[in-house]
């Protein structure tokens, strides 16, 4: 991109005690998941980033307490590729828009997902998004995690959103279906880190970033719960690794979820969808925010993903209670 113009970054932050052994780049990415970690490094590298009033190396650890100030010039960045990938769009205007996620579509090219992401659609339908960081993406979804995600189209935007969730103050709200009966809906207050044995996984670890999720039941099946579940934090696969915890993971999760359990008697058409169903049973239902320009609260509802809202059909079927739902 040429004549866009260039803005600083401009950060002070502390390293909590959660990320105490980790790399500088990768506590950073932590501290500031809105930048990839090849920009962060190029701007460690080149001394953009202080630790402590002293330059340092991606390599080096911190130990938490650390002052980091970050004092960076942010262009564009040529590595993310437009393509023409569909969008649906349920939100846009001048400075913020709001995408209904299919499952199956990475958030931002990765190892293994180089292209053919969200961030590849964003940058085909607005080519500008190329001078935001991820092209405007602020939160992310897991691949297979359908449903609501915001996309900042301004820097100023983009700021006043991150803002936002580092209060706490945008509305996540999910639909869950999880393995088990639950009577009541609570909250889990458990810090998440990486896995100490599984370094693809998350866990619940003593030493953890803080992790709030509360969920509340909206239905009861034969063996298991549909659930409304609000997130108070941000962390890595938060609701898989929480639900899993307390035992009642996430239907078709392939790494938090074990084998599906179909219920005892149950027809032959809902045993082979819960043992076919491809993805965790995982769909972001509403999203609210404060509009970053206007000052307004706005929100946003969709429909139930398509092969959720087939399977609950079959569990409903099966209960008898078809036209119950909410």
């Amino acid at each position: 991109m040429t004549g866009l113009p260039r803005e600083q970054v401009q950060r002070h932050l502390q390293v909590d005690a959660g990320l105490a052994g980790r790399r500088l780049d990768q506590a950073l990415a932590a501290l500031m998941p809105e930048f990839s970690r090849s920009r962060l490094q190029q701007w460690i590298d080149s001394g953009q980033v202080l630790v402590d009033d002293s330059p340092r190396r991606s390599r080096d650890k911190v130990w938490g307490g650390e002052l980091i100030r970050v004092q960076a010039e942010l262009e564009a960045q040529g590595d993310c590729l437009a393509q023409a990938i569909a969008l649906d769009l349920v939100y846009e205007d001048d400075h913020l828009l709001v995408v209904d996620k299919p499952a199956g579509l990475v958030v931002h090219p990765a190892a293994g997902n180089p292209d053919g992401t969200l961030q590849n659609a964003l940058l085909h339908h607005e080519p500008a998004l190329a001078a935001i960081p991820r092209a405007g993406i602020v939160h992310r979804l897991d691949k297979d995690t359908s449903g609501l995600l915001v996309v900042a189209k301004t820097l100023e935007a983009h700021s006043a959103l991150v803002g936002q969730l580092q209060a706490r103050a945008v509305h996540r709200e999910y639909r869950a279906l999880v393995q088990g009966g639950l009577v009541a809906g609570g909250s889990l207050d458990a810090p998440i880190g990486r896995h100490p044995t599984n370094r693809i996984k998350m866990a619940v670890v003593r030493n953890g970033r803080e992790a709030v999720t509360h969920y509340r039941v909206l239905e009861s099946f034969a063996g298991h719960t549909l659930l409304s579940v609000e997130l108070e934090t941000g962390r890595t696969h938060q609701i898989r690794v929480h639900m899993a915890h307390i035992r009642h993971s996430l239907v078709g999760d392939p790494v938090y979820g074990g084998r599906p359990r179909p219920p005892q008697g149950c027809s032959p058409q809902l045993r082979a969808a819960l043992q076919q169903f491809p993805r965790q049973a995982l769909h972001a239902i509403r999203l609210g925010l404060i509009h970053p320009e206007s000052g307004e609260p706005m929100a946003w509802e969709v429909p139930m993903a398509r092969d959720l809202d087939a399977l609950l059909g079959l569990f409903r079927q099966e209960a008898g209670h078809a036209d119950s739902h909410p």
